[in-house]
């Protein structure tokens, strides 16, 4: 392993926090990533890694060493992604993680398109609406909808996607159909939560120019995309969410929307990735392509967020 090799294992390692998971991440053996951590160590002369049954951290001298490796495999990454033949024919493996409604509706059915543009790069997609750590996950980028809370991620807003709020005719005949915001507090939402156990009943709308934020009651939650739209279809309660997912049962009258004289906030949508990798031509063709079917679809995005996430 050569010595760019070297420095490349050594930041995953510390990043990733195990021999394994990095030594996956490269598609490497594992007793070769051990083997040419040992090398380093012995051409440095210093102890860069402390070693447990359970985590690898770096030692006080491993820590210094890693933020000098990041700085320069970062120049060297900024130094090829200015050489156009390999900006534009990038190659390697890209790890991304969005939710599954995203990928299953919108970003896999045009994969074909991306893998014609860049033949030289290998996807690796996984789904989830959670949020997840980047550099320990090894995952290079991940979409997702609402305002980045994360301040240590570069976010690259993609789109805005239009909103509405809607509930099935079942629900409507039990409850009745509201007929301003202030009628929200007698009504049942479908609560959803994306990270920890804080469940969000609030439903939110435009009103004399301005985002409020209006509560109601509820009884079930779920922390999932594609089964918010379903209990919204079971009558479990009303729904907020991007209008193309339920254009179709909008068409057949399996929901109904509800106080359309009111505008729903659109809800941004991002891609999100970690400042070492900012300048990976990888990451940066993919939210290229990105960002133009996403435009195609919904329009360039909003210059103001809204002040709200949810699925």
């Amino acid at each position: 392993m050569d010595r760019f090799d070297s420095l490349q294992l050594f930041t995953r390692i510390v990043e990733l926090g195990s021999f394994s998971r990095a030594a996956a991440a490269l598609e490497i053996p594992r007793a070769t990533a051990t083997h040419a951590i040992k090398q380093l160590e012995a051409r440095l002369s210093t102890r860069l890694l402390d070693r447990t049954t359970r985590q690898v951290r770096p030692t006080l001298d491993g820590q210094a060493f890693y933020e000098r490796c990041v700085q320069v495999l970062n120049e060297l990454d900024d130094a090829e992604s200015s050489l156009q033949h390999v900006a534009a024919n990038p190659r390697g493996t890209l790890r991304v993680d969005m939710s599954s409604v995203h990928a299953a509706h919108i970003v896999l059915p045009r994969i074909d398109d991306f893998r014609h543009r860049y033949p030289g790069i290998n996807l690796v997609v996984s789904s989830g609406d959670r949020l997840i750590d980047l550099v320990r996950e090894g995952v290079d980028c991940v979409i997702r909808a609402g305002i980045p809370k994360d301040s240590t991620l570069v976010a690259r807003r993609l789109t805005s996607m239009p909103q509405l709020i809607c509930a099935s005719p079942d629900y409507l005949t039990r409850f009745g159909m509201p007929g301003h915001p202030d009628e929200l507090q007698s009504h049942q939402a479908v609560g959803f939560f994306s990270s920890g156990n804080t469940v969000h009943y609030g439903l939110d709308l435009v009103v004399d120019g301005e985002t409020r934020s209006y509560m109601a009651g509820g009884w079930m939650a779920t922390n999932d995309a594609e089964n918010y739209s379903v209990c919204a279809l079971r009558g479990c309660g009303l729904v907020q969410l991007p209008r193309y997912r339920v254009e179709d049962h909008l068409r057949a009258g399996r929901l109904v929307e509800v106080l359309d004289q009111w505008k729903s906030p659109d809800m941004p949508l991002a891609a999100l990735y970690p400042y070492h990798r900012q300048l990976s031509p990888r990451v940066r063709v993919f939210i290229d392509w990105l960002a133009r079917i996403y435009e195609e679809r919904f329009g360039a995005p909003a210059k103001a967020p809204p002040t709200v996430q949810k699925p």
